[in-house]
């Protein structure tokens, strides 16, 4: 028995050193951008009209989109109008995608008042495209969630960068292809209830509008407007080595600095967290659906009724959607490279 002990604690030991080790190694691999440039020179941008997307999506008025509340309303109400005023083509009669599910909490089994099951009938994923010039039957999801955190004791989550800055950008993405039209079918979605744990992006993937053989790629926003080091991530590409080429190439055109990680399992990369399934990106990787997540660090307003507006930087914000377009239209070049 003394010698399977010791055998076991040996094999812990192994164990803990190698997780310390790889996390080490992974830290330091992910610590370096990719060669950039000195001045930006990716697709312009027009920074009045983002920051002015970004303005009206984190607004007090919308009382922090929670799923189901009237500032959801407001929020559908306003990317609607913005999806018709970018020429966006619905499936069906309008861009709304009704859905319903039921969260489960585990602070409703200790907190009091709180329910551990909430049922939600009325969430609402939209959803417009703009069809492909060259091959319309291949695809690409641009995805954003619009959903945050609402109002909590009177106090409201505005949810600026998490997640208005991913929705604004992703209308500007939808602008400039409105006016370069894509080779691709570009579908851009706006998913309901990612706080409460992916529920849109689920909901879409199992009710496609189109055929599923024809969904080729995932490019999801989810954080892209705030980060003191100039820094963005992109995660993905471990998962699909074709991807860093489009990554590579546009980030040589941008003066943000791109670092790639953050997507490599706890057996390979230790301590250093997975953001596989962090975001709207995981139930399209859960079908083998190839994805690119940008987004930024957490930072000390992740969650906090001060992730507000006024915080945005419109330079930094401005220069990591032109760099999103710039990989958007790479990818749209090379999407039949994409498997």
């Amino acid at each position: 028995m003394k010698k399977r002990r010791i055998i076991g604690l040996s094999l812990a030991a192994f164990a803990f050193a190698y997780i310390f080790v790889a996390g080490k190694l992974e830290a330091a691999r992910i610590s370096t951008p990719l060669e950039g440039a000195a001045v930006a020179a990716g697709p312009s941008v027009g920074t009045a009209l983002l920051m002015e997307d970004l303005r009206a999506l984190s607004s007090p008025a919308l009382k922090g989109r929670r799923t189901g509340s009237e500032g959801s309303k407001l929020a559908q109400a306003y990317i609607a109008k913005r999806f018709g005023e970018l020429g966006l083509q619905p499936y069906g009669a309008g861009y709304a995608m009704p859905f319903s599910f039921t969260h489960t909490s585990i602070r409703g089994l200790v907190g009091v008042g709180k329910s551990f099951k909430t049922k939600y009938p009325a969430a609402v994923n939209l959803v417009g495209y703009i069809k492909g010039s060259k091959e319309p039957g291949r695809i690409m999801v641009v995805s954003a969630h619009y959903d945050h955190l609402g109002e909590r004791d009177g106090v409201i989550y505005p949810g600026a960068d998490d997640n208005a800055s991913g929705v604004a950008a992703m209308l500007a993405l939808a602008g400039h292809f409105k006016a370069h039209p894509p080779q691709h079918t570009i579908v851009f979605a706006a998913f309901d209830a990612e706080e409460l744990g992916l529920r849109g992006a689920e909901a879409f993937i199992k009710a496609l509008p189109f055929p599923r053989e024809q969904l080729a790629m995932n490019l999801n926003l989810d954080m892209v407007s705030r980060n003191d080091n100039n820094e963005i991530w992109v995660a993905g590409v471990f998962h699909n080595a074709a991807l860093k080429e489009l990554v590579a190439a546009a980030a040589k055109r941008s003066a943000i600095k791109v670092k790639m990680g953050h997507d490599k399992p706890f057996l390979f990369a230790g301590t250093v967290e997975d953001w596989t399934s962090s975001s709207d990106h995981g139930p399209f990787h859960d079908v083998g659906v190839p994805f690119l997540y940008f987004g930024v660090e957490d930072h000390a307003d992740y969650h906090e009724p001060s992730d507000v507006f006024e915080k945005v930087n419109p330079v930094f914000y401005s220069q990591v959607t032109s760099l999103l377009i710039d990989v958007a239209v790479t990818s749209d070049q090379k999407l039949d490279m994409i498997k």
